[in-house]
């Protein structure tokens, strides 16, 4: 064989070793999430102590910058300012939760207080809880009758409507829609509403349905969000 093509068939078998080498390392460096951080993964909920603020994080397994990656709702930064500028989430090593943001620095601070709940303390806040949303209480419909306003994104109300208890059949209940309400609702023509997994579905007469989910005790949004949000307001 010549000694070029003994060179040539050296380096490739080099190579290769190589390559195997680095899988091999790439494979053993890969982080793998601890029972505790995997029991994190999905949606929580996070409130004060009396429950009447809510929103949501969503935990997810996605390696970023300070840990993983921590998806907050819009809503939260109004009802919570603390976790304005949150972007991910760990597990400490004496399995404290902590939720940094951008610059890594650990804004909330949480500890396990029972299977699926965690708490912390601010003193400007007060109490915070957070809880899977499988064990979060689920409002009922009892908890929703009464006076809401419908309103847009910048906050005006354009219509008044009142959750009545009275049955409409179908486990729905009837809605009365007060005077003055806004052409593009009395289009939608609402008639009844009912709960729906914790979210609040308002019925239309035509067939049609709006989906609201919670922001907070007095807040609810509809869903999907668009480019110019609809809120239901308690009055």
């Amino acid at each position: 064989m010549r000694a070029k093509h003994r060179v040539a068939i050296g380096l490739l078998v080099g190579m290769g070793v190589f390559a195997s080498v680095c899988r091999g390392a790439f494979a053993e460096d890969a982080p793998t999430l601890g029972d505790a951080a995997s029991a994190m993964i999905g949606t929580w909920e996070f409130s004060n102590a009396d429950h009447d603020k809510t929103c949501r994080f969503i935990f997810r397994a996605e390696q970023v910058a300070n840990g993983y990656k921590l998806d907050v709702d819009k809503n939260c930064a109004t009802v919570f300012p603390a976790t304005r500028d949150l972007v991910a989430w760990t597990i400490d090593t004496y399995g404290g939760l902590q939720l940094r943001d951008a610059a890594g620095k650990a804004a909330i601070e949480l500890t396990e207080a029972e299977a699926g709940i965690y708490d912390g303390f601010e003193p400007a806040q007060g109490r915070y809880v957070l809880q899977s949303a499988a064990a979060a209480p689920i409002l009922s419909a009892q908890d929703m009758i009464g006076d809401w306003a419908i309103a847009r994104g910048t906050g005006k109300p354009i219509c008044t409507l009142t959750l009545a208890p009275t049955p409409t059949g179908a486990d729905a209940m009837a809605i009365r829609i007060k005077p003055g309400c806004d052409a593009g609702v009395m289009r939608f023509a609402p008639s009844s509403w009912r709960m729906d997994q914790g979210e609040l579905l308002v019925l239309s007469a035509r067939g049609q349905n709006w989906r609201f989910e919670e922001n907070d005790a007095n807040t609810w949004q509809r869903v999907p969000e668009d480019s110019d949000p609809v809120l239901l307001v308690r009055q």
